[in-house]
């Protein structure tokens, strides 16, 4: 019987090193056509190593020790100014909610899109899936706040 891959250093490392830029790369390509419509553009990793580990509160929080809660992808669109609307900014974060032996990805804390063990491959469709969602759900809060 195969062991479950748990949270460790190698499965942080390519869920960092490897999925979150691919997944950028598809993101970014998804939103091609929003991006003129603002002055600056940002997406970034994220990573928490603010949130303790349940399991050993005193351990400092980093890859290395296998025990971030939580990494993703930081979204931000500044200066949106066109004629007939008010100017605003958007951030949006897309999060990889990271259990002991799996991880979820979710655009909130209550909604998960896709959850899967430690160091399984990502396939194409699930790389294009998350980015038209993601990008979909930065469409209609643009949406919104244009008030359309």
């Amino acid at each position: 019987m195969q062991e479950t891959p748990s949270r460790d250093k190698r499965a942080l490392q390519q869920l960092y090193n490897d999925v979150l830029p691919a997944l950028g790369q598809h993101i970014h390509k998804n939103l091609e056509p929003v991006i003129p419509l603002f002055e600056n553009f940002t997406l970034e990793r994220l990573l928490d190593t603010w949130t303790k580990d349940p399991a050993d509160p005193d351990k400092e929080v980093s890859i290395d020790n296998g025990n971030v809660q939580h990494m993703g992808l930081r979204l931000r669109l500044e200066g949106f100014n066109r004629a007939g609307a008010e100017p605003f900014d958007i951030t949006k974060d897309l999060l990889f909610k990271l259990e002991p032996d799996s991880y979820m990805v979710t655009p909130d804390k209550n909604t998960t899109w896709l959850a899967k063990p430690y160091l399984q491959n990502w396939v194409q469709n699930e790389y294009e899936s998350i980015a038209s969602r993601w990008v979909d759900e930065l469409v209609d809060e643009i949406t919104e706040k244009l008030g359309g």
